[in-house]
Protein backbone atom coordinates (compact mmCIF):
# COMPACT_ATOMS: atom_id res chain seq x y z
CA UNK A 1 0.00 0.00 0.00
CA UNK A 2 1.08 3.55 -0.65
CA UNK A 3 1.47 6.20 1.97
CA UNK A 4 1.51 9.95 2.23
CA UNK A 5 5.11 11.15 2.38
CA UNK A 6 4.44 14.78 3.19
CA UNK A 7 5.65 14.23 6.75
CA UNK A 8 8.78 12.32 5.73
CA UNK A 9 10.10 14.92 3.29
CA UNK A 10 13.31 16.80 3.97
CA UNK A 11 13.25 19.97 6.02
CA UNK A 12 14.31 22.30 3.21
CA UNK A 13 12.00 25.22 2.29
CA UNK A 14 9.20 24.17 -0.04
CA UNK A 15 7.83 27.50 -1.23
CA UNK A 16 9.60 27.45 -4.60
CA UNK A 17 10.18 23.71 -4.86
CA UNK A 18 8.81 21.55 -7.66
CA UNK A 19 6.28 19.32 -5.94
CA UNK A 20 6.54 15.70 -7.15
CA UNK A 21 4.27 12.68 -6.80
CA UNK A 22 6.04 9.31 -7.22
CA UNK A 23 3.94 6.41 -8.56
CA UNK A 24 5.80 3.09 -8.53
CA UNK A 25 4.57 -0.33 -7.40
CA UNK A 26 7.95 -1.75 -6.34
CA UNK A 27 8.53 -0.61 -2.77
CA UNK A 28 12.34 -0.51 -2.85
CA UNK A 29 12.41 1.38 -6.15
CA UNK A 30 9.76 3.83 -4.96
CA UNK A 31 11.53 4.52 -1.67
CA UNK A 32 14.81 4.97 -3.54
CA UNK A 33 13.25 7.55 -5.84
CA UNK A 34 11.65 9.38 -2.91
CA UNK A 35 14.95 9.50 -1.00
CA UNK A 36 16.85 10.60 -4.11
CA UNK A 37 14.50 13.40 -5.10
CA UNK A 38 14.07 14.75 -1.59
CA UNK A 39 17.76 15.66 -1.32
CA UNK A 40 17.79 17.57 -4.63
CA UNK A 41 17.58 21.33 -4.22
CA UNK A 42 14.33 22.64 -5.64
CA UNK A 43 12.48 19.31 -5.57
CA UNK A 44 10.08 17.98 -2.94
CA UNK A 45 8.22 14.67 -2.94
CA UNK A 46 4.74 15.43 -1.61
CA UNK A 47 3.21 11.99 -2.04
CA UNK A 48 3.69 8.46 -3.30
CA UNK A 49 1.50 5.65 -4.56
CA UNK A 50 1.98 1.94 -5.19
CA UNK A 51 -0.95 1.40 -7.57
CA UNK A 52 -3.01 3.29 -10.12
CA UNK A 53 -6.11 3.88 -8.03
CA UNK A 54 -4.06 5.29 -5.14
CA UNK A 55 -2.17 7.46 -7.63
CA UNK A 56 -5.41 9.24 -8.50
CA UNK A 57 -6.25 9.70 -4.82
CA UNK A 58 -2.79 11.10 -4.06
CA UNK A 59 -2.92 13.41 -7.07
CA UNK A 60 -6.26 14.85 -6.00
CA UNK A 61 -4.96 15.35 -2.47
CA UNK A 62 -1.61 16.97 -3.24
CA UNK A 63 -2.04 18.51 -6.73
CA UNK A 64 1.67 17.93 -7.57
CA UNK A 65 3.52 19.98 -10.17
CA UNK A 66 4.95 16.84 -11.80
CA UNK A 67 3.99 13.19 -11.42
CA UNK A 68 6.62 10.50 -11.92
CA UNK A 69 4.61 7.58 -13.34
CA UNK A 70 5.36 3.90 -13.88
CA UNK A 71 3.31 2.14 -16.58
CA UNK A 72 2.66 -1.33 -15.17
CA UNK A 73 0.69 -0.83 -11.98
CA UNK A 74 -1.79 -2.90 -9.94
CA UNK A 75 -5.51 -2.07 -10.18
CA UNK A 76 -5.09 0.54 -12.95
CA UNK A 77 -2.32 0.95 -15.52
CA UNK A 78 -0.24 4.10 -15.84
CA UNK A 79 -1.73 5.17 -19.19
CA UNK A 80 -5.25 4.91 -17.78
CA UNK A 81 -4.20 6.91 -14.72
CA UNK A 82 -2.78 9.69 -16.89
CA UNK A 83 -5.94 9.81 -18.96
CA UNK A 84 -8.22 9.86 -15.91
CA UNK A 85 -6.29 12.61 -14.14
CA UNK A 86 -6.04 14.79 -17.24
CA UNK A 87 -9.82 14.70 -17.65
CA UNK A 88 -10.05 16.38 -14.24
CA UNK A 89 -6.82 18.42 -14.49
CA UNK A 90 -5.83 18.99 -18.14
CA UNK A 91 -2.68 20.88 -17.14
CA UNK A 92 -1.31 17.92 -15.12
CA UNK A 93 2.27 17.09 -16.09
CA UNK A 94 3.66 13.55 -16.21
CA UNK A 95 7.06 11.96 -16.60
CA UNK A 96 6.84 8.26 -17.44
CA UNK A 97 9.62 6.25 -15.80
CA UNK A 98 9.52 2.59 -16.78
CA UNK A 99 11.48 -0.46 -17.86
CA UNK A 100 9.28 -0.87 -20.96
CA UNK A 101 10.62 0.48 -24.26
CA UNK A 102 8.06 -1.02 -26.65
CA UNK A 103 6.92 1.46 -29.29
CA UNK A 104 3.26 0.89 -28.38
CA UNK A 105 3.95 1.68 -24.72
CA UNK A 106 5.66 4.90 -25.76
CA UNK A 107 2.90 5.84 -28.20
CA UNK A 108 0.09 5.23 -25.72
CA UNK A 109 1.79 7.11 -22.88
CA UNK A 110 2.56 10.20 -24.96
CA UNK A 111 -0.86 10.13 -26.60
CA UNK A 112 -2.41 10.05 -23.10
CA UNK A 113 -0.55 13.25 -22.24
CA UNK A 114 2.84 12.34 -20.76
CA UNK A 115 5.45 15.04 -21.42
CA UNK A 116 8.50 12.78 -21.07
CA UNK A 117 9.37 9.09 -21.31
CA UNK A 118 12.41 7.72 -19.50
CA UNK A 119 13.76 4.22 -18.99
CA UNK A 120 14.89 3.22 -15.51
CA UNK A 121 18.49 2.97 -16.61
CA UNK A 122 18.71 6.77 -16.92
CA UNK A 123 21.14 8.81 -14.82
CA UNK A 124 20.11 10.85 -11.81
CA UNK A 125 21.07 14.03 -13.66
CA UNK A 126 18.80 13.13 -16.58
CA UNK A 127 15.89 12.34 -14.28
CA UNK A 128 16.19 15.61 -12.38
CA UNK A 129 16.70 17.62 -15.57
CA UNK A 130 13.62 15.98 -17.11
CA UNK A 131 11.44 16.80 -14.11
CA UNK A 132 12.53 20.44 -14.34
CA UNK A 133 11.98 20.50 -18.11
CA UNK A 134 8.46 19.12 -17.79
CA UNK A 135 7.67 21.50 -14.94
CA UNK A 136 8.67 24.33 -17.28
CA UNK A 137 6.01 23.18 -19.74
CA UNK A 138 8.36 21.48 -22.17
CA UNK A 139 8.78 17.87 -23.29
CA UNK A 140 11.75 15.51 -23.16
CA UNK A 141 11.99 12.45 -25.40
CA UNK A 142 15.45 10.80 -25.50
CA UNK A 143 16.73 10.00 -29.02
CA UNK A 144 16.29 6.23 -28.64
CA UNK A 145 12.69 6.69 -27.51
CA UNK A 146 12.02 9.16 -30.33
CA UNK A 147 13.30 6.60 -32.83
CA UNK A 148 10.95 3.92 -31.51
CA UNK A 149 8.06 6.38 -31.58
CA UNK A 150 8.81 7.29 -35.20
CA UNK A 151 8.66 3.61 -36.13
CA UNK A 152 5.26 3.31 -34.43
CA UNK A 153 3.86 6.38 -36.16
CA UNK A 154 4.53 4.74 -39.51
CA UNK A 155 2.33 1.71 -38.79
CA UNK A 156 -1.42 1.22 -39.01
CA UNK A 157 -3.44 0.85 -35.80
CA UNK A 158 -5.01 -2.50 -35.02
CA UNK A 159 -8.77 -2.50 -34.58
CA UNK A 160 -10.27 -3.36 -31.19
CA UNK A 161 -11.27 -6.81 -32.47
CA UNK A 162 -7.81 -7.42 -33.93
CA UNK A 163 -6.33 -6.54 -30.55
CA UNK A 164 -8.70 -9.05 -28.92
CA UNK A 165 -7.59 -11.76 -31.34
CA UNK A 166 -3.92 -10.88 -30.88
CA UNK A 167 -4.21 -11.17 -27.11
CA UNK A 168 -5.72 -14.63 -27.55
CA UNK A 169 -2.85 -15.59 -29.86
CA UNK A 170 -0.36 -14.45 -27.22
CA UNK A 171 -2.13 -16.77 -24.77
CA UNK A 172 -1.59 -19.67 -27.18
CA UNK A 173 -5.21 -20.15 -28.22
CA UNK A 174 -6.16 -21.96 -31.45
CA UNK A 175 -8.46 -20.38 -34.02
CA UNK A 176 -11.33 -22.49 -32.73
CA UNK A 177 -10.66 -21.47 -29.13
CA UNK A 178 -10.39 -17.82 -30.14
CA UNK A 179 -13.70 -18.03 -31.96
CA UNK A 180 -15.38 -19.55 -28.93
CA UNK A 181 -13.85 -17.00 -26.55
CA UNK A 182 -14.83 -14.01 -28.72
CA UNK A 183 -18.09 -15.50 -30.00
CA UNK A 184 -17.11 -15.24 -33.67
CA UNK A 185 -16.65 -17.82 -36.42
CA UNK A 186 -13.31 -19.42 -37.26
CA UNK A 187 -13.50 -17.79 -40.68
CA UNK A 188 -13.78 -14.39 -39.04
CA UNK A 189 -10.86 -15.23 -36.75
CA UNK A 190 -8.74 -16.07 -39.81
CA UNK A 191 -9.71 -12.78 -41.44
CA UNK A 192 -8.63 -10.82 -38.36
CA UNK A 193 -5.38 -12.78 -38.13
CA UNK A 194 -4.49 -12.13 -41.77
CA UNK A 195 -5.15 -8.42 -41.25
CA UNK A 196 -3.13 -8.10 -38.03
CA UNK A 197 -0.22 -10.08 -39.50
CA UNK A 198 -0.07 -7.58 -42.35
CA UNK A 199 -0.25 -4.57 -40.01
CA UNK A 200 2.46 -5.98 -37.74
CA UNK A 201 4.69 -6.83 -40.68
CA UNK A 202 5.03 -10.50 -39.69
CA UNK A 203 4.23 -13.78 -41.42
CA UNK A 204 2.93 -16.14 -38.75
CA UNK A 205 1.28 -16.38 -35.34
CA UNK A 206 4.53 -16.95 -33.45
CA UNK A 207 6.05 -13.78 -34.90
CA UNK A 208 2.82 -11.92 -34.14
CA UNK A 209 2.92 -13.00 -30.48
CA UNK A 210 6.59 -12.05 -30.19
CA UNK A 211 6.01 -8.64 -31.77
CA UNK A 212 2.98 -8.03 -29.54
CA UNK A 213 5.03 -8.56 -26.38
CA UNK A 214 8.18 -6.82 -27.58
CA UNK A 215 6.36 -3.72 -28.75
CA UNK A 216 4.03 -3.51 -25.75
CA UNK A 217 0.86 -4.03 -27.80
CA UNK A 218 -0.20 -6.86 -25.51
CA UNK A 219 1.11 -6.60 -21.92
CA UNK A 220 3.37 -9.44 -20.82
CA UNK A 221 0.93 -10.03 -17.96
CA UNK A 222 -1.48 -11.53 -20.51
CA UNK A 223 0.72 -14.63 -20.61
CA UNK A 224 -0.01 -15.23 -16.96
CA UNK A 225 -3.79 -14.92 -17.08
CA UNK A 226 -5.44 -17.93 -15.45
CA UNK A 227 -6.93 -20.32 -17.95
CA UNK A 228 -10.60 -21.36 -17.51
Amino acid sequence: MSKDTANTSSNKPTGDSIRVLVVEDHHVVRQGLVALLNVVDGLEVVGEAADGVEAITQFRKHKPDVTLMDLRLPRMGGVDVIQRIRVETPQARFVVLTTYDGDEDIYKALKAGARAYLLKGMTTDELVATIRTVHAGKSHIPPAIAERLAERMGTEDLTIRELDVLEQIVQGKSNKEIGTELDISEATVKTHINSLLSKLGVTDRTQAATAAIRRGIVPYESLRKPQP
